[in-house]
């Protein structure tokens, strides 16, 4: 029997019916050389033994997993093993599934958002950055913004701890904010904001509201108020009204009033009072692009909380 297998040729017809190869790539693989025929018959035509065929089942394996010919060329030969191969290509995939999945999103959106062609070049440019080139973007940001003053640390350490980062599989909604973020630290305008805001924290200028509302008070909003960011409530949503409707009803006692839609209108612009609509835009993106899992305790919590405030009125 082992005899047999030794001597077992097979014509290059038979080679390509067992391994579902064509005869012209067998042809064009042993002409190069990666499979040489075994011997000839005596008519001249080439036959392999079955280690060619061996040999071509594994190319054809290693083909179909996108490798190329001289790699594979080198695995044949016993230059490369196939396990050190495989990592390297497994490695090599994982960048490109990456790439792919955020190509995806980008197209979604584009999709949904019927972007225009300078946006979808803007977007496609934007999440093309790498991980670290897009850090460096937010870090620049930083420097150039509180470089130059004497910026509250904490506000600094607030700002570099909520460094939005882009997941590998970002939903459409995570890269229009990613890309909106872009730009907005590109803005000088923006810069001149968050430096003015992060100054009047530095200042600790306390609201009416906060040294009215007494430091109980304030501190369960805060709290209440960061779980709810936490456990990634939107403002904007419904899952937000016992929340907000508990607040309110605290502070139209504290307040002696009715915690009526007035009275919510009252509050948001009490708390609206030490923020920027555009330095809440960015931390509002910021949570979005972190899908909601970075709530450094820093963050401002006033504009969600202005934000929910209003929600009620808006819908």
């Amino acid at each position: 029997m082992g005899d047999m297998d030794v001597t077992t040729l097979y014509s290059i017809g038979e080679l390509s019916r067992r391994t579902g190869l064509s005869v012209r790539t067998i042809r064009f693989y042993s002409d190069s050389g990666v499979v040489a025929p075994t011997t000839r018959s005596p008519g001249g035509y080439r036959l392999y033994d079955l280690d060619a065929l061996l040999r071509l089942e594994l190319l054809r394996t290693l083909r179909e997993l996108g490798m190329d010919l001289p790699t594979i060329q080198r695995v044949l030969d016993r230059e490369l093993s196939v396990a050190e191969v495989a990592a390297a290509h497994a490695d090599a995939m994982d960048v490109q599934i990456r790439m792919l999945l955020l190509r995806r999103s980008v197209l979604r959106v584009v999709a949904r958002r019927g972007s225009s062609p300078e946006e979808t070049k803007l977007m496609h440019r934007l999440t093309q950055l790498s991980g670290e080139e897009r850090r460096r973007l937010i870090d620049d940001f930083v420097d150039g913004t509180f470089g130059t003053v004497d910026a509250d640390p904490a506000a600094v350490a607030m700002v570099r701890a909520a460094t939005p980062d882009l997941p590998d599989d970002p939903t459409g909604e995570q890269v229009a904010a990613w890309v909106e973020l872009a730009e907005l630290v590109g803005d000088e305008d923006f810069r001149a904001r968050m430096r003015r805001t992060a100054m009047c924290q530095a200042a600790g200028r306390t609201l009416d509201i906060e040294s009215d509302a007494g430091e109980e008070l304030m501190e369960f909003t805060r709290q209440k108020v960061a779980e709810a960011m936490e456990s990634g409530i939107d403002p904007l949503s419904d899952r937000v009204a016992p929340v907000i409707d508990d607040l309110v009803h605290r502070f139209a006692e504290v307040f002696a009033r009715t915690p009526d839609t007035e009275f919510r209108d009252w509050m948001a612009q009490q708390f609206e009072e030490a923020h920027d609509p555009r330095v809440d835009r960015y931390w509002r993106l910021v949570w979005i692009v972190n899908g909601w899992q970075v709530v450094p305790n820093l963050i401002p919590v006033y504009p969600w909380l202005v934000q929910a405030l209003r929600n009620d009125r808006d819908a």
